[in-house]
């Protein structure tokens, strides 16, 4: 089996001290990094807008 390329980009974000003490917190509650906690906010918010793109079947798996 072929390994998936990542394809995640890298971005500065600044965030005020109060907002990234919260999402820190909530992050340690989640038992996620406090990356991993910024890409299930932004991902559940675009699903929740109908904005992400939909996902395309993978012509290679096996039927």
């Amino acid at each position: 089996m072929a390994k998936k390329e990542s394809q995640t980009k890298s971005f500065i974000l600044r965030v005020d001290a109060a907002t990234m003490n919260a999402i820190e917190a909530w992050a340690a509650d989640e038992f996620r990094s406090t990356n991993g906690q910024l890409q299930w906010i932004i991902t559940e918010a675009l699903r929740k807008a109908h904005r992400l793109p939909k996902k395309q079947k993978d012509e290679t798996t096996e039927q």
